[in-house]
């Protein structure tokens, strides 16, 4: 509060960016003593707000509230700032403004401190500080963690953790008692909500290749792919040539949506990226499993997704390791399932749901003994019950004491 910077609050639809601002953050505002009318609230998927979509119209509003007041501090709410347009100035020499423009021009005044959220990051820019000359925080928001779905329900951990597989932590969920109204939600939640955003906002002309790929990194996840085998697996399926540039920008546009998430492949001795193939997670994975109809419930890769969606939410940076294994000459790349990186920090992490035979063991911990580094090496699994050290100095983590931060990574 009040550090100078505009405050950007960005996440998926229906996570719960609006209740952080509207209400929870306005509640503690008026136990602080603000009043309410010093609390200046636009919502601009609200009807009687829609002239506000308009940037010019919105700081002028705004102005006539914070500079006829300057005795008094005030706080500007904004939700879904994606939804301003891009006008012409005509009595400023017709020069183009948005609504970034409008928000620089009200940061200005020491009296008000800004706040807004977004469900895009295209409408948002990916380059917020830029956009923002280097003024403004961003506040990513998540659906519900492991942790908090399990506040939220109480009981048995493992009962819960299973219902947390199959249905994710959209805020909504842990409410609705029975399956099927969860699934339904779910299910309404990419029909209604993230598809139609998608298409309107983007003006996709070829919505059936959309919702191919959406089906394709769903079904994938935790998998290395590229563009050019999606659009060919699609091309094969369709029996027509689909393009790998198009597919690529669809991919954008949900990553711009905050529906999917990408993990780069991070050469761990040559210290340098590949640009392809990765992998895709999805923010939410009962989102994951509505998209797929609850066909494919596959633990070990779900357990994946999770685990770097709770990575990603601690704040640490996430990649996918590749180190070469050049044991009789045969110079095989094997694959380290995190490097996770904290400032100067770092550690390994394999997801492995068990490892029940001496194969899949030595499987496992094969590409961590491959770094030959003194980094932390952790594998998280579900057949342990309490997390320990083995003899080669890796650390073995039962996946609920990961997720409810128990065990200590770093």
């Amino acid at each position: 509060m009040w550090n100078g910077e505009i405050k950007v609050i960005t996440g998926i639809r229906r996570c719960g960016k609006s209740v952080l601002l509207f209400q929870l953050f306005y509640d503690h505002l008026r136990e602080q003593g603000v009043r309410e009318e010093e609390i200046i609230k636009i919502e601009l998927d609200q009807r009687r707000y829609y002239k506000y979509r308009n940037p010019i119209i919105l700081c002028e509003y705004v102005e006539s509230i914070v500079q006829n007041n300057k005795d008094r501090r005030f706080y500007l709410f904004i939700d879904e700032v994606q939804l301003t347009a891009k006008i012409v100035d005509e009595v400023n020499g017709g020069i183009e403004v948005t609504v970034y423009d409008m928000l620089n021009e009200l940061k200005a005044y020491e009296n008000l401190d800004v706040y807004v959220t977004g469900s895009n990051s295209k409408g948002l820019s990916k380059g917020i500080a830029t956009e923002f000359r280097g003024r403004a925080t961003q506040i990513r928001v998540y659906p519900l963690s492991f942790e908090e779905y399990h506040f939220c329900l109480g009981g048995d951990e493992r009962k819960n953790l299973d219902s947390y597989m199959l249905y994710g932590g959209m805020p909504r969920v842990p409410a609705l008692e029975d399956a099927k109204d969860k699934k339904d939600y779910l299910s309404s939640l990419y029909s209604e909500l993230y598809m139609k955003d998608i298409v309107e906002r983007n003006g996709i002309e070829r919505e059936d290749i959309l919702n191919d790929i959406l089906d394709f990194l769903a079904s994938q996840i935790s998998s290395l792919t590229n563009p050019t085998n999606i659009a060919n697996a699609i091309a094969s399926m369709k029996k027509e040539k689909v393009n790998p540039t198009l597919v690529l920008n669809y991919i954008q546009y949900m990553m711009d949506s905050f529906l999917i998430e990408k993990a780069r492949r991070y050469d761990v001795k040559g210290k340098t990226y590949f640009k392809y193939p990765n992998k895709y997670y999805y923010t939410d994975i009962g989102l994951r499993n509505a998209r797929l109809n609850y066909r494919q419930y596959d633990s070990g890769h779900i357990m994946e997704n999770i685990i770097y969606n709770e990575l990603v939410r601690r704040g640490y940076s996430v990649d996918v390791g590749v180190v070469t294994d050049r044991t009789g000459g045969a110079n095989a790349q094997k694959e380290i399932d995190f490097v996770v990186n904290d400032a100067d920090k770092k550690i390994y992490i394999q997801s492995a749901f068990q490892m029940d035979t001496e194969k899949k063991e030595s499987s496992e911990l094969a590409s961590l003994m491959l770094t030959k580094d003194f980094f932390k090496k952790i594998v998280i699994r579900m057949d342990v019950p309490h997390h320990f050290y083995d003899d080669k100095g890796i650390f073995h983590c039962n996946l609920i004491d990961f997720l409810l931060g128990r065990a200590e990574l770093f």
